[in-house]
C-alpha cells in the first residue's frame, strides 16, 4: 500500500468472535503484504454493527448465521447472485456503500470442480437450507443437471422450482444410479447432530464424488464412507477457503495467495481437532 495510506479493517459478524476466516484473511495479508487487519466481532446487534460499519469505514465483513437473511435489508445493494440466494455472507463497504454478496455459491462451485467439472453432470444436493440455496443456484448456473433430497419434501421442492431443478425425497439417496456426484449440504455429518452420514453406505460406488460442505470434522463419517467404497471425494473446508479467497479479493481487490491461506486454514483445523 501506498507510504501513509490507512490501515484497513476487515472482520465478521457472528453470535461468537471465533472465526476460521480470520486466519486464512491474516496470512493472506502477510503473504502480500498488506496493511489490513481481520478482526472477529461477536455480536447481538445486526443493525448497531452495520451503523458501525458505516461510521467506522470498515472495509469488510463476512456475515454467519443467523444473520445472513436480516443483513439483506441493511445492505444499499446486492449483487445479482446474493439477490436470487436471498443470503448474505460477505458484505463490501465502497465509500459507505455497501454491497452484500454471496462467496458461499463462488466457494462451492470452485471447490467442486477442482475435482469435476460441474457443467452437464448429474448432481444430487442433499439439504434445502440457506448453505443448500447457495449451491443449488451456483450449480444451476454452472449447467449441472440437479436433483434436490430433503427430509421436508416442500422445502426441497421449492427450491427445485427456483433453480429448475427436480426434488425428491429421501428415499432416493438407496438407490444413486445415474448420479455421477453427491453434495451434502445439510446439517447430517455435523459433531452438534451426531455425525451420521446422510448416505447409506451401500449406496456409495467408484466413479461417484461425494462432496461435504460439513468441516467440522473435516474427515465427516460420509466421507470416511464414500473413500471406503472408492468414490472421489471433496471436504467441506475446499469450499471454506475458496468462499474466503474470493471475499479476499473483494476487499482488497488483490488475487487471493491461496497456497499461505490453505495452510493457515489447515493448521487452525488440526489445532481444533487437537483440542476437541
Amino acid at each position: 500500500m501506498a507510504a501513509g495510506s490507512p490501515t484497513k479493517l476487515c472482520g465478521s459478524l457472528s453470535r461468537h468472535p471465533v472465526s476460521l476466516g480470520a486466519v486464512m484473511h491474516r496470512a493472506g495479508y502477510a503473504a502480500l503484504g498488506l496493511d489490513f487487519v481481520y478482526v472477529p466481532f461477536g455480536i447481538e446487534d445486526l443493525r448497531a454493527a452495520i451503523d458501525a460499519m458505516r461510521a467506522l469505514g470498515i472495509r469488510g465483513l463476512g456475515v454467519s448465521m443467523p444473520f445472513k437473511l436480516d443483513v439483506i435489508p441493511l445492505c444499499d445493494r446486492l449483487d445479482p447472485i446474493a439477490e436470487r440466494i436471498g443470503a448474505v455472507n460477505t458484505i463490501v463497504n465502497d465509500a459507505g456503500v455497501l454491497t452484500g454478496h454471496n462467496t458461499d455459491a463462488w466457494g462451492a462451485r470452485a471447490a467442486f470442480e477442482e475435482a469435476m467439472p460441474i457443467a452437464g453432470r448429474r448432481v444430487l444436493l442433499i439439504g434445502a437450507g440457506g448453505a443448500a440455496r447457495a449451491v443449488a443456484f451456483a450449480f444451476a448456473d454452472a449447467g449441472a443437471e440437479l436433483t434436490i433430497v430433503n427430509r421436508n419434501v416442500e422445502r426441497a421442492e421449492a427450491l427445485s422450482r427456483a433453480v429448475s431443478a427436480r426434488a425428491a425425497g429421501f428415499e432416493l439417496l438407496d438407490d444413486l444410479e445415474g448420479i455421477d456426484a453427491i453434495v451434502n449440504a445439510s446439517s447430517a455429518g455435523m459433531l452438534e447432530y451426531g455425525a451420521a452420514s446422510p448416505v447409506p453406505a451401500r449406496s456409495l460406488r467408484p466413479g461417484l464424488l461425494v462432496m461435504d460442505i460439513v468441516y467440522k470434522p473435516v474427515r465427516t463419517e460420509l466421507l470416511a464412507l464414500a473413500e471406503h467404497s472408492g468414490a472421489r471425494t471433496v471436504h467441506g473446508a475446499r469450499m471454506l477457503l475458496h468462499q474466503a479467497s474470493r471475499q479476499f479479493e473483494l476487499y482488497t481487490g488483490h488475487p487471493a495467495p491461496l497456497g499461505p491461506m490453505q495452510d493457515a486454514l489447515q493448521r487452525a483445523l488440526e489445532g481444533s481437532a487437537k483440542t476437541a
